[in-house]
């Protein structure tokens, strides 16, 4: 049973199970997104979709979050945590879109990276599931289900992208990170897994791939 073998099987099996994978935050255009995937740190995505609506009432693009204060912007997402950190990111970020790209979201992850509150997962989602490229953003879902598929030790974040990115061929990344997220939360969560549903990682213990 090799990396490949497991690799291919869970491919055909997610291919099966989701054809079509809707990303799982709400969002209008690449700003949206990268506000909703900032405040999902830590937060459900559930919650994050309950809150954005209400911010992008407000702002849903970088001139107009800056004319709220931060503690504005700090009093409707407080429901999604790190609502101090979040706050302070979202608006210096917003204008630093504003002074130095024209009010558009860039699209480079060195770019992505260097705006406030923006860590390289954020970046990746942003890259991918925005403008298209090839990415393989890691949150809790993809890091377990990685570690359970023997497919990554588990010991970091970034050791899972890395081992994710050398087993899966490139042009699967963006369409299959999704497709673990919701396999992951649908059949194998951290806690409560039932071995019959879970039907890739029970596959896999016990070397059936056919």
């Amino acid at each position: 049973m090799t990396k490949k073998e497991r690799a291919a099987f869970i491919m055909e099996t997610l291919d099966r199970l989701y054809p079509e994978v809707p990303i799982p935050l709400d969002h209008s255009d690449p700003y949206t997104l990268l506000i909703a995937v900032l405040l999902s740190a830590q937060c459900t995505d559930i919650r994050v979709n309950q809150i954005t609506p209400l911010l992008f009432a407000k702002a849903d693009n970088p001139y107009d979050m800056v004319k709220l204060s931060i503690e504005e912007i700090q009093d409707i997402i407080r429901p999604c945590g790190l609502s101090p950190m979040k706050s302070k990111g979202i608006y210096g970020l917003s204008q630093i879109l504003i002074e130095k790209y024209d009010g558009q979201v860039p699209q480079s992850f060195e770019a992505l990276e260097s705006l406030p509150a923006v860590g390289h997962k954020t970046a990746s989602v942003v890259m991918s599931q925005a403008f298209g490229v090839p990415a393989f953003p890691v949150d809790t879902h993809i890091h377990r289900m990685l570690y359970r598929w023997n497919l990554s030790s588990g010991k970091s974040v970034k050791q899972t992208e890395a081992d994710a990115k050398k087993i899966f061929p490139r042009e699967k990344w963006n369409l299959l990170h999704l497709q673990i997220i919701w396999y992951a939360r649908q059949y194998s969560p951290a806690r409560g897994r039932d071995p019959k549903n879970d039907i890739i990682t029970s596959a896999i213990g016990r070397k059936e791939f056919r």
